[in-house]
């Protein structure tokens, strides 16, 4: 319509001016798209006049000044027009519908004008795209968006000039390197068209110049966004950098050059892009793969071309094995497509492929860094468990073996690998592990290093496992990892490969990967990493002392304890190495004199001389780690020479101390002795006794240990002499003339140390009684009790406090005797604590000297502030240190009020638990463990806050495991003490509620921290149930009290949460470890935690009040807590049957019967058969009652009745028990006779076994029993006739599996009576979560535990243990496999229902078809070209046609003609325009379809794309879907303007195509819908 109407304008010779006057806008305006346009449309009628030769219409002054109108149109009104358009925010329609319009005009004006005008344009236009945002908010500049339009419409004349080609091409590489991620796609799609535009020769350099433009940028910045930028560019230039050769080119060709397939950096750029976390990057590196590899099988090209050095050929290809090439890019392919879809499970014969892949690999067909791409896909996959196969199939792996890819494999195995193997859930068991077992990984990890090492080149492995232990170090490790790699790296074969930096990796790792994780298994990682430490330690290139610094990180009570196995290997491996040890260098060495290996006593003497050397000065207090190594190579060496020789080691160790033994004679008397050198021997002295300790299930080495304290013991009394001068008063002397707090506190700090350690070993020898010098303790309390009351000597009397903590806490673990004058002195002291206040104390309370707080001295350095803090804290713990023990011996002091002081002092101890760290307050929980009885009837709401304050304390240490079970377990020792316990509600209602709170709050904190609820119960058992045994009035009174708090015995015997699998896992871990014996040293150094909770079902129990759980009728699933529950009930039941007496089992017995007639999961079913079938052994009295069951009515007992039946089974262990033998047998026939004729085959099939069981014993007694000889022809017959109907089937197979059956095969109720039966053989042979087993090992551990003859502890006969889990019952299950249905939701279409008047119609087009039935169309274009399947096109057909969309593009038509096709799109293809444009033609239909104002949008999860609720559709919009398995080509992806992705929840990640388009179609329709709406209600109104 525009060309008729300017042709008929221009035909009549109009006033030009005018027509440019008309057609123009004022330069501050926004035209409307329809003057752009119509100007743009006469300037475009004006060129063939204006450019045509000799013209009559247009002399050259005409020509010239239209020319200038023209050129003006470019300056004044289209360029600012741009630069408007770029000012405006946002890509609304308005803006797009301008952009194009005004760069259709810049198209036509630009031919029109001379050469020079056209460079100057396209000038101003090239720096737009990469200015920086200060520079494009500047007047006059284009936005990125505006400014790549104008030049892809300047394309043609920009490809004409050489010059500015490269400036285009040069300028948009730079702009793909500095814009954002949303705008970098512009400048691609600008060199794309730009290189459409160019001829052959020109296309060749232009392509090499990109090309190396991106290799050098990737090479020189190799990170994620570089990459993702780079493979953007490449693939959106695929088509012309990978394009067929009709002639493979020689290694000289120019093509050569321009070939990304044989570009190390381009394969490179693709691999990084095939584990980028960028979802379409991998995308565009697995298309430019598939191309690579398509291309290469076309052409037949060798790549590499000629020889080169391996490391330096990524890509592969021989034109002798295109076939076997293309099969394996083939699986490869596969393999990473599939990775992508995110599947939960993953088919093993992805695995295959896998296995095919690294075969290929190891052919040399391709290079095993593609292999590590799709591991560190695995690796990085959300589906944890494709990450474990990943994993478990890497350690699999057989290539490894091989030298060359073990080396080519090592960084991975060092970096990515070690990273995933951080992932703790790798290491849960697998299927058919048992508790205890070392989980699949595990096992396999072990395996793997071993193997992979050994196929290491040799001069490699060092270096390779340096790194690897150097990666443990890097980072924190959780628990679990951590310890199977040390347990993997100790099983590795014995061979020289760490040297010094070795041990410092591996001490790096002990000192910053271990400080969080659980005791235990930190303790057996030290254990593992000693030994890796043991077997790989190059001898030769490492020092004794380096040994020995190594070995003080090996903390004692842990890993490396005296008398361990650990211990044991250590000597051996010193005494074995002894002489090969790295020389030291010492001073004679840098003289020149010869160096000599020295042996392992001679270094120790050495080290002690050298340690005992110091300068004659005072200074700091000596480092105890020096004490600590020194302490540690004496212990091995004697304990070496011991394992060596027979000599007495008496004579051994005084030769070696003798340099410490003659310091220590002369510290009290030699006034010239270096303090420092008295020091040092002292913390000598006390880490030989702290590590020199064995443990109690450890006899071997405590000779050494005996002897070393004799030979310290002969110079006692110069020591004790030494420390008792120092104490009272040479410290103060000292500390006057250097006034250094920390030094003071640490020096008495060890004195204090060696004197109790001093006075316990005088203690436990009785020759060395006389030797305990009581009179310089009542010296020590004196001296301290004048400094107390000097209060100006702060630090001194902190020092002070410290010594009377001291002396109190031996006194009351009874190791000092209460003496005339030590007891006097104490009482003093006890008067000091309740006299009245000092007038300068700051205390706050009215209690005496308690809660004294020290003043901070006025000059005090900064740097020790915070330490000052710490000791005015043990100052005041020492005060209640003091306390606990005064007034458990000497009470409240006569000369004070004892009630209102007591309620003073509780208050003090309540302010104490306000004032003190959290890790010191265990003194103050033990006063008022003594405190809390004797006031809790007069002071009841005190008490409570004591105690829930104290309870909130111990609740904020939970994540603090040091501090936390030391406080938890002083807290229950005060808050449930016994005579607390004792009140009942009457007496105290407000306490007892309290602890009743507190119990189920500690219940609730146990569900999520294991062992909490243990603690509890542990002291509730030492406490009912005392070791002793216990007598008497008092031990009734405690005993009683368990009846007011009956709830914690209930929760004790059924206790056991169903714990999180992480949890879970961490106990399995640690059976595991303890299950490794003394084979793992830790077992041994580290106490027992309170971490199981299967150890509290061994109490008295009387919960049967509340049987509502035993009763329960609602359906609850295998393994549910509902289930273990009732399994824990009934477990406790029968453990405590020969202890319930008879009278309250008569009770007991109804409800027996109730819960038998209740459905039950099969270890309940088989615990409460057992449990009827025990009570009428015991008590056959109970035996009418048991037959009257079968009498109930016949739907309460259905086939519960197979209960009863399974009693009968077993009657032959109740029959000898029974009165009237005769006369129960009959009943039992009876009974039995009755349910042999069920309608239910499950009732028939026990009925059937009871009565052969019981007929049994009946034919023993026909001749006696009247009226059983009659029924013996009968049960015989019956019983020969069922036989032979179970002779055949499914029938015989359940008849002979229940008889097989454990329950009624090799189980005997009697003689199977057992803790191990109850507790692990029922629940591991019916299929009780393994988490639930006791096994008999757990029970021989507790301390508290006594094996009862009325219940053993193990199954006296080993017949149940041989058996495997199993059922006999047979689930019926169909073996026909439920075919799918094929067909889908159908329609009824027009054209059959056989209206006539609707054939007119037909013959019409779509449009006018629509409009005669008026219907409208919007504008949405839906292009569905990558589309394959009919049925996906069928059903997008007619959701197009029913939301109105302006057209459907397709790849063919003749889809429409498909049958699938038109079962789902039910005649929609009548009513819908349909486009056919090939897939290869799309790039050229998006770019006219933008340059028509669409935007063009694309259904893909990109970084930057926008959530489907949040974006706004414009009006124009073209829908781009993908393929059904590909989805958009990695090459169109530059082409979208918007990537919109659909909000998602569940595990897999994507959709059919077409309900993806059809959420889309419809979102688009509601918003112009709804939009719609509010412009006709805004015309309306």
């Amino acid at each position: 319509m525009y060309s008729a109407l300017i042709n008929a304008v221009l035909s009549s010779s109009p006033d030009y001016d005018l027509l440019f006057e008309s057609l123009s806008w004022p330069s501050e305006s926004w035209p409307d798209t329809e003057r752009v346009e119509a100007l743009t449309a006469f300037i475009e009628g004006l060129g063939p006049l204006l450019t045509e030769p000799g013209s009559t219409s247009f002399p050259d002054a005409k020509r010239r000044c239209v020319l200038d109108k023209v050129e003006s149109v470019l300056w004044t009104k289209c360029l600012p027009f741009l630069s408007r358009i770029s000012a405006e925010a946002g890509e609304g329609v308005r803006c797009r519908e301008s952009t194009a319009a005004a760069c259709r005009l810049l198209s036509v004006c630009v031919p029109l004008c001379n050469e020079a005008v056209c460079r100057r344009v396209c000038q101003s236009i090239l720096p737009s795209p990469h200015l920086s945002e200060e520079e494009l908010t500047s007047p006059g500049r284009l936005s990125v968006e505006v400014a790549s339009e104008v030049v892809a419409a300047l394309l043609p004349f920009l490809a004409a000039d050489e010059q500015l080609t490269h400036t285009t091409v040069s300028s948009s590489l730079s702009s793909i390197r500095t814009l954002p991620d949303a705008l970098v796609s512009k400048p691609v799609r600008v060199i794309l068209s730009l290189l459409n535009c160019l001829s052959s020769a020109r296309l060749k350099s232009i392509l090499k110049l990109i090309l190396d433009d991106l290799n050098s940028w990737h090479s020189t910045d190799r990170t994620p966004a570089v990459t993702e930028r780079t493979l953007l560019c490449l693939t959106a230039l695929s088509d012309h950098l990978l394009k067929p050769h009709h002639h493979p080119p020689s290694s000289s060709s120019s093509c050569c050059d321009l070939d990304p397939r044989l570009s190390l950096q381009f394969w490179t750029m693709v691999q990084d892009g095939l584990i980028h976390s960028d979802s379409v990057s991998r995308k565009r590196a697995l298309f430019l793969l598939k191309r690579c590899a398509a291309l290469s099988e076309e052409d037949g090209l060798d790549c590499p071309l000629s020889a080169t050095r391996e490391d330096e050929n990524l890509f592969k290809w021989a034109s002798s094995k295109n076939k076997l090439l293309r099969e394996f890019w083939e699986d490869y392919v596969l393999v990473m497509e599939t990775l992508e879809e995110n599947q939960v499970g993953y088919p093993a014969p992805v695995f295959d492929l896998v296995v095919c892949v690294s075969n290929a690999s190891g052919q040399g067909l391709f290079h095993p860094s593609w292999l590590l791409c799709v591991y560190q896909r695995m690796f990085h996959s959300e589906n944890k468990s494709l990450m474990r196969e990943g994993v478990c199939h890497l350690l699999e792996l057989r290539v490894l073996q091989q030298p060359t890819f073990a080396l080519a494999f090592s960084q991975f195995i060092v970096g990515p690998f070690m990273d995933v193997l951080s992932e703790t859930s790798l290491f849960h068991r697998s299927v058919g592990q048992s508790v205890g077992d070392c989980p699949e990984l595990g096992v396999k990890l072990e395996v793997f290093l071993a193997t992979f090492f050994s196929s290491l080149p040799t001069e490699h492995r060092g270096c390779v496992l340096l790194q690897l232990i150097q990666q443990l170090g890097s980072k924190h490790w959780c628990a679990l990892p951590l310890l199977f790699l040390c347990q993997a790296l100790s099983k590795l074969p014995p061979s020289p490969l760490l040297g010094t930096s070795g041990l410092t990796a591996l001490r790096d790792v002990l000192r910053c990967t271990m400080i969080t994780h659980q005791v235990l298994l930190r303790g057996a990682a030290q254990c593992f990493l000693l030994n890796s430490a043991l077997s790989l330690t190059v001898v030769s290139e490492v020092t004794l002392d380096d040994v020995f610094s190594f070995l003080t990180h090996f903390r004692a009570d842990e890993s490396l304890c005296r008398g361990t196995q650990l211990w044991k290997q250590l000597c051996a491996w010193l005494l074995e190495n002894e002489g090969s040890f790295k020389p030291r260098i010492t001073d004679e060495d840098c003289t020149g004199a010869s160096t000599s290996n020295e042996t392992i006593r001679a270094h120790v003497q050495g080290e002690i001389v050298s340690y005992l050397r110091v300068p004659a000065s005072t200074g700091e207090l000596p480092d105890s780690r020096e004490a600590d190594k020194l302490a540690r190579a004496i212990l091995l060496c004697v304990d070496m020479e011991r394992s060596q020789s027979g000599a007495e080691i008496s004579n051994t160790l005084e030769s070696l101390l003798s340099p410490l033994l003659e310091t220590l004679s002369r510290v009290s008397t030699n006034i010239y002795l270096p303090q420092r050198k008295s020091d040092k021997s002292l913390q000598l002295v006390l880490r030989l006794f702290q590590l020199g300790k064995i443990p109690r299930s450890q006899r071997d080495g405590a000779d050494v240990m005996v002897t070393i304290e004799t030979v310290i013991l002969r110079l006692l009394d110069p020591i004790q002499e030494f420390i008792f001068r120092r104490l009272c008063g040479e410290l103060q002397e000292v500390f006057s003339k250097c006034p250094w707090w920390p030094t003071l506190t640490s020096r008495a700090e060890l004195y204090l140390y060696v004197l109790r350690q001093l006075v316990v070993m005088c203690r436990s020898m009785p020759q060395y009684h006389n030797k305990i010098p009581h009179s310089g303790f009542s010296k020590l309390i004196k001296y301290s009790l004048t400094v107390l009351r000097e209060p100006d000597q702060q630090v001194t009397r902190a020092v002070t406090m410290a010594s009377l903590a001291t002396l109190c806490g031996l006194m009351e673990h009874e190791v000092i005797d209460k003496r005339p004058e030590t007891v006097s002195a104490l009482k003093s002291l006890n008067e000091y604590f309740y006299s009245p206040k000092l007038p300068s104390s700051h205390s706050q309370t009215s209690l005496g000297n308690v809660n004294q707080r020290l003043l901070k001295p006025e000059t005090i350095d900064w740097l020790v502030e915070a330490d000052w803090g710490r000791f005015s804290a043990n100052f005041m713990r020492d005060q209640w240190i003091c306390l606990n023990f005064l007034i458990k011996v000497f009470g409240i002091p006569e000369s004070v009020e004892a009630a209102e002081t007591l309620k003073a002092a509780l208050s003090c101890s309540v302010e104490a638990l306000a004032l003190l760290p959290s890790d010191l307050v265990l003194p103050v929980f033990t006063f008022m463990e003594t405190v809390l009885p004797q006031l809790v009837r007069d002071e009841e709401a005190l008490c409570v806050e004591a105690v829930s304050l104290s309870w909130e304390l111990v609740q904020g240490l939970s994540t603090n495991a040091n501090d936390f079970w030391p406080a938890l377990k002083g807290f229950i020792s005060m808050a449930f003490h016994h005579k607390l316990l004792q009140l009942t509600h009457a007496q105290s209602p407000t306490l007892t509620a309290t602890l009743k709170q507190i119990a189920r709050e500690l219940m609730e904190l146990s569900q999520s921290k294991s062992g909490v609820f243990g603690v509890l119960l542990q002291h509730c058992c030492q406490m009912w149930l005392p070791a002793g045994g216990g007598s008497g009035d008092q031990a009734d009174t405690v005993f009683s009290s368990i009846f007011n708090h009956i709830s914690i015995i209930t929760e004790a015997c059924v206790y056991g949460p169903v714990f999180r699998r992480d949890q879970r896992l961490v106990q399995d871990v640690q059976i595991y470890v303890e299950q490794l014996g003394e084979k793992c040293a830790a077992n041994v150094a580290v106490t027992s935690s309170y971490s199981h909770f299967t150890s509290f079902s061994m109490i008295f129990v009387s919960f049967l009040q509340d049987n509502d759980i035993s009763r329960s009728k609602v359906r609850y699933y295998s393994n549910s807590l509902q289930h273990r529950v009732k399994n824990r009930v009934w477990q406790t039941l029968l453990l405590l049957l020969p202890k319930l007496r008879e009278e309250f089992v008569a009770t007991l017995w109804g409800r027996v019967f109730e819960a038998g007639f209740c459905s039950n999961q099969a270890s309940v079913k088989y615990l409460i058969e057992w449990m009827m079938i025990l009570i009428l052994v015991r008590y056959p009295q109970h035996t009418d009652s048991f037959w009257s069951c079968f009498s109930l009515d016949h739907e309460k007992t259905k086939t519960s009745v197979c209960t009863f039946l399974s009693v009968l089974v077993h009657f032959s262990v109740i029959f000898p028990k029974l009165k009237e033998k005769a006369a129960q047998l009959r009943k039992a026939l009876d009974v039995i006779l009755q349910s042999c004729f069920n309608h239910n085959f499950s009732v028939r099939l026990y009925a059937l076994l009871a009565l052969k069981r019981v007929w049994s014993l009946a034919e023993n007694l026909v001749e006696e029993a009247d009226g059983l000889g009659g029924l013996s022809s009968v049960i015989k017959a019956c019983l020969n006739q069922a036989e032979a109907m179970q002779s055949t089937g499914n029938a015989n197979k359940n008849w002979t599996r229940i008889q097989e059956h454990f329950f009624f095969g090799a189980f005997h109720p009697i003689r199977d009576y057992s803790t191990e039966t109850i507790f692990c053989t029922f629940p591991s042979l019916s299929e009780l979560a393994d988490d639930e087993w006791i096994p008999p090992w757990k029970f021989e551990k507790l301390s508290y535990f006594s094996e009862d003859p009325s219940l053993p502890l193990r199954n006296p006969a080993p017949d149940l243990n041989q058996l495997q889990p199993g059922d006999w019952i047979q689930q019926d299950r169909s073996t026909d496999k439920e075919e799918r249905w094929a067909e889908v939701q159908k329609k009824i279409t027009p054209w059959r229902l056989g209206i006539q008047e609707q054939e007119p119609e037909l013959q019409l087009v779509p449009p006018q078809r629509a409009a005669r039935l008026g219907k409208l169309h919007g504008a949405l274009l839906v292009v569905a070209s990558l589309i394959d399947k009919p049925t996906n096109l069928g059903g997008l057909c007619r959701t197009c046609e029913i939301f109105g969309a302006s057209a459907l593009v397709l790849d063919s038509l003749r889809h429409v003609n498909d049958k699938n096709f038109q079962s789902l799109s039910v005649s929609a293809e009548l009513w819908l325009p349909l486009l056919e444009v090939k897939p290869m033609e799309l790039t050229e239909f998006l770019q006219v379809k933008k340059s028509e104002g669409y935007c063009i949008v694309g259904v893909e999860q990109t970084a930057n794309s926008h959530s489907l609720q949040e974006y706004q559709f414009p009006e124009k919009t073209l829908l781009l879907l993908g393929n059904e398995r590909e989805g958009i080509p990695a090459n169109l992806l530059q082409m979208l303007d918007v990537c919109v992705e659909i909000p998602q929840q569940g595990i897999i990640r994507s959709l059919n195509v077409h309900v993806s388009a059809a959420l889309l179609i419809w979102e688009y329709t509601r918003q112009h819908l709804s939009s719609g709406s509010a412009e006709v209600d805004s015309k309306r109104s």
